[in-house]
């Protein structure tokens, strides 16, 4: 629908309507300033009671910070008048791509899948509610630049979301590979698995991505392996029967090692026990470490440390956002800026050994025991990524009195992989707060011991390597940079 005659919102003159709905209408518009094409999208005029949900989605448009993902140029909220515009992506849908038969050389969809995973995993890592994800989503312009829509809305972001997105874009995506050419095989099956295909469940987004980088690097060393003189020979050379048995034959072993290879190991075999649950700790008063008492508002409390596979998540996100220089994204205000890693001391062996179920400095270890050797900026960071915080030393205390009579009266266990059957659990469930590692808190505190003295950061609980501690020990140091082979945290969350 074209406009009978010129109309302006703001600077916007709109040209053409692409869309309408009961609650908004989008319209292909110019921003007169600057002469550029831009999409805006107006909030109806008896759509008034929809507007606070409207500016709400405009706002999680706006914070998302992608270079695949669509900007948000201006939002205009007045009284009369509500409108947001944002980019105009260049280029075909992937939708309009698949109606037309248009397929993709397998090395070139691979990489373009990659991308989308990648920029999948920062909507997973910062927590971003979307709506599906559909090939009208994917645009390639004719220089071959990919850009997404943004599909960011208001609100939490639904846990199934991303294993809905990956399964649909298995379906999807199919048909769009071209047949016949090397690598095809591979992505179609990379597709099913994306579909759940054989498989407990769809792969992850992250699972994708890393699929998708194999395939990438394993036909790119295929191609440049051949020299011009051989593609030349085989292009006007016509190959013996014989020959071409042998390749063919070579080639299916090659598919079915590279199945082998590719197929998701943590989809195979008995899941790990899950680990213990949160806990919630009503509101109400609980005696303090320095024998007061303090009346606080109800929270969760991790019911264990964090262990050595949740911080590998949380590294694995810090590696995919560093690709987008967003790194930095989780760190607490204060950290120095000469701190350039999260990684724990002594970090790759560690997780090599955790990953084995090994030894680890004569240590059982496997990805359910506590991490170890981070500092309070690590915590920090890890904790703002799970969307919870470090406890106060009050709160970790009052969730350690829960059903227990004589708190120093816990059994500290060793430094062990989480267990049903570890021995280091109060009656309410809580698990190595007498043994294990000890644990950073929130905020610096009086040292009882100096109460002129300044406040210091507190370390609770037991230590393995520190005989005759237990879960009613503190320690006090000026040093959140501090790491040690016995020091661990965990995290609050707040209670809904």
């Amino acid at each position: 629908m074209t406009l009978p005659a010129e109309r302006l919102l703001g600077e916007y003159r709109l040209q053409t309507l692409l869309a309408e709905n009961s609650v908004s209408r989008t319209w292909l518009a110019e921003q007169v300033s600057v002469s550029r094409m831009v999409l805006v999208d107006e909030l109806r005029e008896d759509a008034q009671a929809h507007k606070a949900a409207f500016l709400a989605d405009i706002r999680a448009k706006a914070a998302v910070d992608h270079p695949l993902v669509g900007s948000v140029f201006e939002a205009v909220a007045e009284p009369d008048l509500c409108f947001y515009a944002h980019e105009l992506l260049a280029g075909m849908t992937f939708a309009e791509r698949e109606a037309a038969g248009l397929t993709f050389l397998p090395i070139r969809l691979c990489h373009i899948l990659r991308r989308i995973a990648e920029a999948q995993l920062q909507h997973e890592a910062l927590g971003h509610a979307t709506s599906p994800f559909n090939l009208d989503a994917v645009h390639l312009d004719e220089h071959g630049v990919l850009r997404l829509k943004n599909l960011a809305i208001a609100g939490p972001r639904d846990p199934a979301q991303s294993a809905r997105d990956v399964s649909h874009l298995g379906h999807a995506l199919t048909p769009m590979v071209t047949a016949g050419e090397p690598g095809t095989t591979r992505m179609l099956t990379l597709f099913s698995w994306m579909r759940g295909e054989g498989l407990e469940a769809p792969i992850t987004w992250g699972q994708t991505r890393d699929f998708c980088m194999q395939i990438e690097h394993q036909l790119t060393a295929s191609a440049s392996s051949i020299t011009p003189t051989q593609a030349a020979i085989q292009g006007r050379t016509k190959q013996p029967v014989l020959l071409i048995a042998v390749v063919t034959v070579l080639a299916l072993v090659g598919i079915i090692a590279f199945t082998m290879k590719m197929r998701p190991p943590v989809l195979h075999g008995p899941p790990r026990t899950s680990l213990p649950v949160a806990i919630l700790v009503p509101a109400g008063k609980y005696p303090t470490p320095d024998g007061l008492e303090a009346t606080l508002p109800a929270f969760l409390i991790s019911a264990h440390e964090t262990t050595i596979g949740q911080y590998a998540e949380f590294l694995e996100t810090l590696r995919m956002l560093a690709n987008e220089k967003h790194e930095h994204t989780f760190d607490d205000p204060e950290q120095p800026p000469e701190k350039s890693t999260h990684q724990p001391t002594s970090w790759p062996a560690l997780l090599t050994a955790a990953k084995a179920e090994g030894v680890w400095q004569g240590q059982v270890v496997n990805l359910d025991s506590p991490v170890m050797g981070v500092d309070w900026w690590d915590a920090a960071a890890y904790a703002e990524w799970k969307k919870a915080r470090l406890p106060t030393q009050e709160e970790w205390y009052a969730a350690l009195n829960m059903e227990v009579a004589k708190p120093a009266a816990v059994q500290p266990g060793t430094w062990a992989p989480v267990t049903t059957e570890t021995t280091d659990r109060t009656p309410a469930g809580m698990i190595g707060m007498a043994g294990s590692v000890c644990e950073w808190t929130a905020k610096p505190a009086t040292n009882p011991a100096n109460p002129l003295g300044e406040k210091l950061w507190v370390l609770v609980g037991g230590s393995y390597l520190k005989p005759g501690s237990n879960a009613t020990t503190r320690e006090w140091t000026d040093d959140r940079a501090l790491h040690r082979p016995d020091l661990g945290f965990r995290v609050v969350f707040e209670a809904k």
